[in-house]
């Protein structure tokens, strides 16, 4: 891809992308900058990734053909009123936040803008990460695969209608954290029965990572993969009652729930 991708933000996110991106090989180094409050941030990135950095982000909003905006929500009016003389005429504004809709940032622009609302998550980091994508009316189609094959360098994309954006944080946004709650709860129970630490905790991963395999590669129901593990008079369905009295299922449900309504509160 021969386009210039800039970042106004250089945090966690930022960084899970730019190592996918670098790692991918997708954009040369020096196509791509970002910008960072304090020289420690710079430095940081700077020795990890080799790209172009500034304090200044309307270096940044001159820089880039595909500028992402990867500072928290309630910075982006201010940073938007920073940069919006600077972009590039044709440029495309990449938004990462939860609860900024595309209606948001063409208001604080306040002229057409072409303008993509994505949730990624962390684990971009090992390209392994879940973008969930959509944007307003004034992107080609090809502009658009442009901002695809750009996420597809750290994971999967799905195209959403604008509807359910806000409802993405609780399914594949804030997940991880839900699946590491869970990881850490499986190998403490194996530590508890006598397994050492450092084994129970690849043990209880590699049963994650290959269980959501399954589901991706096979297109079998979730239902239908956990009832074949279970042998009747077994072990396995002995856990699924204990899972089902302790409302584990309702319990992740509820959290979701929680989740969306926070995001949209930062609207």
């Amino acid at each position: 891809m021969n386009k210039k991708i800039g970042f106004i933000g250089a945090g966690k996110m930022a960084q899970a992308i730019i190592e996918g991106i670098v790692t991918s090989n997708m954009i040369p180094k020096e196509n791509i900058m970002a910008s960072a409050a304090t020289e420690k941030t710079i430095n940081k990135i700077v020795q990890a990734y080799g790209i172009f950095t500034t304090l200044h982000n309307k270096d940044v909003a001159r820089f880039a053909d595909i500028l992402i905006l990867a500072v928290k929500p309630d910075l982006y009016a201010s940073v938007i009123e920073e940069i919006k003389k600077d972009i590039k005429q044709n440029a495309i504004i990449v938004t990462i936040a939860a609860g900024i809709s595309l209606l948001d940032i063409e208001q604080e622009f306040g002229f057409q803008i072409k303008a993509v609302r994505t949730m990624p998550n962390t684990p971009s980091l090992v390209g392994e990460g879940m973008s969930a994508i959509c944007s307003n009316d004034y992107l080609s189609e090809d502009e658009i695969a442009e901002v695809e094959c750009l996420f597809s360098c750290f994971g999967k994309t799905e195209r959403l209608q604008e509807k359910f954006m806000d409802a993405v944080p609780s399914i594949s946004g804030s997940s991880p954290a839900y699946v590491y709650m869970l990881i850490e709860a499986m190998a403490d129970g194996g530590v508890r029965q006598g397994i050492p630490r450092d084994k129970a905790y690849r043990l209880a991963a590699q049963a994650v990572l290959g269980a959501a395999k399954m589901v991706l590669e096979t297109g079998l129901h979730p239902g239908e993969l956990k009832d074949d593990v279970c042998t009747p008079g077994g072990a396995t369905i002995e856990a699924i009652v204990t899972l089902e009295q302790k409302q584990f299922r309702g319990s992740i449900m509820a959290a979701m729930e929680n989740c969306t309504k926070k995001v949209k509160s930062l609207k």
